[in-house]
């Protein structure tokens, strides 16, 4: 039995049982990745996979198994070798952050001069997405850590660490009627467009959901990947936006203004969130700890065994 062996088949699940797509992702053939999962099939005496006239469509109650075995082994593997490469180079590496963009504009600027300044022999990789996708990223081990809200999807295998909240305000043009209003209210607001983050976003869901529970339908002019192309369309004349108070930069955004309504619209919580089986390097610590300092490494070491127990993985 091979850890590639086992690698290949976490690619081919984590590709939706596409072996050409597992086999590209890991730079190697189809019929190469193919004959490894038929040698480990007839080493292991079952069927990891299910296939219907050589094509594979889903994995059997046994291969289900190897899967959560997979994964285990080959997150400890790099978690060891996490912990071989500060024994033997320290504060030298890099560091992936999968981030959304609120997170990098408006939290992470406050962050990276300090840390890059303390820690000038590592590089800081930034990769973007909505808050599913950087945990996706973390998931299949393309990011170290993620930075964003919540999701709707769960991630089993990952630990989900409280870092703060964001809470909400209206953002309008200046000289806009909303910011006039005595009492600003969801009927009030919903007079007019609105502007809101795309449907990944817990953003849209938690606005969405205080509108559905007044009963009120609202108008979505426009839905936007972030808050600047959504402060874009506000200063444009589309609507005005329900954003988080962090994104209204005063000196910047010069042309709007907002208004709290974090009485009006459930705030968020931004989370790091981590392989449950990864080895956090001490550069990581200090990195998770600037961005939230009740994050100790202690603090994050406990999450994580709780979360390594919660999923009934040996400890």
């Amino acid at each position: 039995m091979k850890l590639q062996q086992l690698r290949y088949v976490l690619e081919i699940t984590r590709r939706g049982n596409h072996l050409s797509a597992a086999a590209e992702a890991l730079n190697t053939s189809q019929p190469g990745v193919s004959r490894q999962i038929q040698l480990l099939e007839a080493e292991l005496g079952f069927e990891i996979f299910l296939r219907t006239r050589n094509r594979i469509i889903g994995l059997t109650p046994s291969g289900e198994h190897v899967v959560d075995i997979a994964r285990r082994v080959v997150d400890e593997i790099a978690a060891l070798r996490s912990l071989k490469d500060e024994v033997s180079f320290g504060k030298r590496g890099t560091l992936t952050i999968g981030t959304t963009h609120t997170q990098a504009r408006y939290v992470l600027p406050r962050v990276i001069p300090a840390f890059v300044k303390d820690h000038s022999d590592i590089e800081l990789i930034l990769k973007e997405g909505d808050p599913e996708e950087v945990c996706q990223m973390v998931d299949d081990g393309i990011a170290d850590l993620a930075i964003g809200t919540e999701t709707t999807r769960s991630f089993p295998h990952l630990v989900k660490l409280p870092c703060f909240d964001l809470t909400r305000s209206v953002v309008a043009k200046a000289g806009h009627p909303i910011l006039k209003v005595k009492k600003l209210t969801l009927k009030e607001i919903a007079a007019y467009p609105i502007i809101v983050y795309g449907t990944r976003h817990s953003g849209r869901a938690k606005v969405m959901d205080a509108f559905r529970k007044a009963g009120i339908e609202p108008k979505i002019s426009l839905s936007a990947v972030d808050a600047d192309i959504c402060k874009t369309y506000v200063e444009l004349g589309l609507g005005i936006a329900i954003l988080a108070d962090i994104t209204v930069d005063p000196v910047r955004d010069r042309n709007l203004r907002a208004r709290s309504a974090n009485h009006l619209f459930d705030s968020s919580v931004c989370y790091v969130t981590l392989r449950c089986a990864s080895y956090v390097r001490s550069y990581v610590s200090d990195f998770i700890q600037a961005i939230a300092p009740a994050l100790t490494a202690a603090a994050v070491r406990k999450a994580m065994h709780s979360s390594l127990k919660g999923n009934g993985a040996p400890v």
